[in-house]
């Protein structure tokens, strides 16, 4: 399916933080569609720095909204001031300017990547009246702390750090997340971590994100956020998605996790797909120039967000 034809409308999103910046997508050939709000990842992110996703997800058959961080893109606010109850009410204001306008719906739902997935279950577990279904793609079944503690271990063996070096490494960041979560100074915390500037692991358990106190202070609001009990009040189809080659997120368990607490799991729309050689956003292969991007999306993926739109849009209206 082509977007050539697809067009794109501003909007703005009125939130704790001010109106953020967004822009709304409606797919080629379609007087109606059911909605779909765009849930960001971690750090910065403008309505203007999705890349594709936006046109391939409105050629899936989805009236489109993406928005600005706080912060972000012009926008006013501090996405580091928010928590994910802050970034749930955020989407769920997006899902209602969504549902608003002309021909979107009858299904509105929430598409959230990697921290996203996390937000958007949160948000569909508040406000069931307001998120008919959810997408996540890479969303962690485990708390921010297990799945940043499994990336940095990760990180930490592909850099070749030795296995004692490993260990005191891993010392730190479980130091650094227990300071953090009992509401230590972010100043404190870093001004015991520029200490041990020059270890061999430093660079890669810093992740660059680390040395901002900003940041650390949004984490202590994050850390232990479990998405379980977010993930068992659901009262709308959820698909769950993961790539099998993710180095980000820890898949296996997150599976596992998600496969104990998802209601309807397999007794209706809500599934759980793992697309083997995708990693953490569902691509097979690294940018090439030459090839479109689109193009090295998981083979299958496109396929069946098209599917689960198609009929989770349908659920609202009770035709499907």
């Amino acid at each position: 399916m082509s977007g050539e034809l697809s067009t794109e409308e501003p909007v703005v999103v009125p939130t704790r933080a001010g109106d953020l910046a967004g822009i709304v997508r409606r797919p080629a050939g379609r007087a109606s569609a059911p909605g779909v709000v765009l849930v960001d990842g971690s750090g910065e992110g403008s309505k203007d720095e999705w890349g594709g996703w936006p046109e391939w997800i409105a050629d899936c058959g989805a009236i489109v909204l993406r928005h600005d961080k706080p912060g972000c893109g012009g926008s006013p606010g501090d996405w580091r001031e928010q928590s994910f109850e802050d970034r749930a009410d955020e989407s769920l204001a997006a899902a209602t300017v969504l549902r608003s306008l002309p021909g979107v719906g009858p299904g509105v739902g929430l598409c959230g990547i990697s921290q996203g997935g996390w937000v958007s279950l949160l948000a569909a577990a508040r406000a069931p009246e307001t998120v008919d279904f959810v997408v996540t793609i890479s969303g962690p079944g485990v708390t921010p702390a297990e799945q940043e503690r499994a990336r940095i271990a990760r990180d930490l063996e592909r850099h070749g750090i030795g296995a004692a070096e490993r260990d005191e490494a891993l010392r730190w960041v479980d130091e650094r997340t227990r300071r953090q979560l009992a509401g230590e100074q972010a100043e404190s915390i870093l001004a015991d971590q520029s200490e041990l500037r020059g270890r061999s692991w430093y660079e890669v358990v810093i992740f660059g994100a680390y040395e901002n106190a900003g940041v650390l202070r949004f984490g202590a609001r994050i850390m232990d956020f479990d998405p379980l009990p977010a993930a068992r009040a659901l009262r709308c189809p959820a698909l769950v998605l993961f790539g099998g080659a993710d180095d980000v997120v820890p898949v296996a368990r997150s599976v596992e996790l998600f496969a104990g607490a998802l209601p309807g799991l397999g007794d209706g729309l809500t599934a759980i797909a793992v697309f083997p050689c995708g990693n953490h956003g569902l691509f097979v292969a690294d940018p090439d120039p030459d090839v479109p991007r689109r193009d090295q999306l998981a083979p299958g993926f496109l396929p069946m967000l098209e599917a689960f739109l198609a009929r989770a849009g349908a659920v609202r209206s009770g035709s499907g």
